[in-house]
């Protein structure tokens, strides 16, 4: 998902306040009986245990680190890193972070022509970002790329509809600002479904969302977007097959649905709207509105 959404410098640190900090165990006074030793080892294992577990977010983040520690522009994770991560965020709930489709990020706020999404910031940094999408009926996330990205995306809870296109390589153009596209998925998902994962030129990197119902989505970015590093956040318009003849593109009467011209927005779309919040300041709210 990811659809360029502007976050401060303070959500770089917000994630950092939640690592886990080791016990620090005072001196225990030697005992004079066996008795006083032996329990004084039991509160040491008790304490030892508390400290070993750690949140579903904070291991997120954790497995984040290992996975992206060397994430750079169009590198993908090996496999054996993929599938870390998405067994990890295949285990996460909604409850695990604190968002029901009861709260008032999922009521629908006119904005325009679709209501106001709203994006709950995780962490953020030059090799990854993590975040939640919040939509309410109806909302939607216009068409946009993930250049050199690969994105992990965890629908929590709702009906969504995904259409998403890959590039077809070298393919003549009708245009400067139009390419030629492949239909990767056009189909609504509801959950508990699995995590899905694109990549920089496969797996639909190019997508479009729209909420049947109040939806929220776990985002994890890596690399995430950057102007200064050529990773941009571009929109398009998507085109039929058989609104442009170029020559040298020629496709078969009954595969051309599979198949659109993607043309680039020249703006970001004045219908779409995202307010973001930081996890932090989402997590108080959270415990006023469950009070």
């Amino acid at each position: 998902m990811g659809a360029g959404t502007v976050v401060s410098e303070r959500g770089k640190k917000d994630l950092s306040e939640l690592s886990t900090k080791k016990n620090r165990i005072g001196k225990i006074p030697m005992a004079n009986s066996i008795v006083a030793a032996s329990n004084s080892r039991k509160k040491i294992q008790r304490r030892s245990k508390k400290s070993v577990v750690i949140s579903p977010v904070q291991k997120l983040f954790n497995t984040c680190k290992k996975v992206f520690a060397n994430a750079k522009s169009g590198v993908v994770p090996s496999q054996e890193n993929i599938d870390m991560l998405r067994a990890v965020l295949d285990e996460i709930k909604p409850e695990d972070l604190g968002v029901t489709p009861k709260m008032p990020y999922f009521r629908s706020k006119m904005t325009g022509q679709s209501p106001l999404v709203t994006y709950i910031h995780i962490f953020n940094c030059h090799r990854f970002s993590i975040g939640i999408f919040c939509l309410p009926p109806s909302a939607v996330i216009p068409l946009h790329n993930h250049p050199e990205m690969t994105v992990f995306s965890k629908l929590l809870f709702g009906t969504m509809h995904i259409k998403s296109y890959d590039w077809v390589a070298d393919s003549p153009q009708p245009s400067s600002d139009t390419r030629l596209a492949k239909l990767k998925v056009d189909s609504e998902f509801t959950a508990p479904c699995d995590t899905s994962i694109l990549y920089p030129t496969d797996g639909g990197n190019l997508h479009c969302f729209t909420a049947k119902t109040a939806c929220a989505v776990l985002d994890v970015l890596g690399p995430p977007y950057s102007d200064p590093a050529g990773r941009h956040c571009t929109y398009y318009f998507d085109y039929p097959f058989s609104t442009f003849s170029v020559d040298g593109v020629a496709v078969a009467e009954e595969e051309k649905e599979g198949y659109a011209w993607l043309k680039e927005r020249e703006d970001e779309p004045e219908e779409f709207t995202v307010m973001t919040m930081m996890y932090i300041d989402h997590q108080r709210m959270n415990v006023k509105y469950n009070k």
